[in-house]
């Protein structure tokens, strides 16, 4: 069944003192647009959770956020980062020597600067990356409920569209059937009112009826938008993403209903195409959102 890319999951999980949280929200987009906002103490597993998402969903703009919070004071540990540290002292000093002022630097002051102090887990990295990753994919089966709600109202709309397509398509070709009978009497009755009483030239006129029926025939338009149609009602059973596939045969059943039209040379036959084409684009629109 089909998935639209439109959705929002959400999952959380608390490990000991360890509180997670991961939301992931998706919308419409031509490819897959990953961004993520989290603390920076699990900055370094960004990566991962990238390809886990990734490698569930295919297709859209994906926005991920993600809070942690690790209550357990024995499971962490302070660095001073000595070297930043004096980095800020020494440019403090030389501000200091420049504006004449005094250079009563406290370490306490140093030590609330962004990159002195960093802290970190003692934990190893393994077990937070694991606890992560399964909210990661809670949130992602959560989100995945809802684009496929979602697909199968889209899937459901789109069928009423395509039976709507398929009962005019018929409705052209019946159409299509009797125009070389309408114009052999149309064109013998013309000739002769000019010719009135002289005979007609009958290879003449079945070599202008070929030439005809040559021109406007829609006959392999119709069976391509037929097998069309077929593909698009396949496509709507397919388990793997199938949007961009779907758009491509969607610019294909324009393509020959647009052929059908300037080719017809019947009222009849226009109606009904403007009528499909009204479909079609009903039909484009819906699977835009299509992953």
């Amino acid at each position: 069944m089909i998935k639209s890319m439109t959705g929002y999951g959400k999952a959380s999980e608390i490990f000991a003192l360890k509180e997670y949280q991961v939301e992931i929200k998706s919308v419409n987009h031509r490819y897959s647009d990953i961004s993520i906002k989290m603390p920076r103490v699990l900055s370094y597993l960004e990566e991962e959770v990238k390809k886990e998402i990734s490698s569930k969903i295919k297709r859209g703009k994906i926005d991920v956020f993600i809070t942690f919070y690790n209550g357990d004071s024995e499971d962490k540990e302070i660095k001073i980062n000595t070297g930043i540290a004096k980095i800020y002292i020494d440019e403090l000093k030389k501000l200091a020597e420049q504006e004449g002022i005094l250079s009563n630097i406290e370490v306490t002051e140093i030590s609330k600067f962004p990159d002195v102090l960093n802290i970190k887990n003692k934990e190893e990295d393994e077990t937070i990356k694991d606890e992560l990753l399964e909210v990661v994919n809670k949130a992602i089966d959560n989100l995945s409920q809802m684009r496929e709600q979602e697909g199968r109202k889209i899937a459901e709309d789109l069928l009423k569209r395509i039976e709507l397509i398929k009962g005019k398509t018929e409705k052209i070709s019946a159409f299509s059937t009797g125009l070389i009978e309408e114009y052999v009497v149309k064109l013998e009755g013309r000739i002769k009112e000019i010719l009135k009483n002289q005979e007609i030239d009958q290879s003449r006129l079945a070599q202008e009826v070929v030439i005809y029926a040559d021109k406007c025939s829609i006959e392999e338009e119709v069976t391509r938008l037929k097998s069309h149609i077929a593909q698009l009602e396949k496509l709507l059973d397919s388990k793997e993403p199938v949007g961009k596939k779907l758009d491509f045969i969607i610019q294909e059943m324009n393509r020959e209903t647009n052929t059908i039209g300037s080719k017809a040379n019947s009222l009849e036959i226009t109606n009904e195409v403007i009528n499909i084409k009204t479909e079609i684009e009903n039909i484009r629109e819906q699977i835009q959102n299509i992953e």
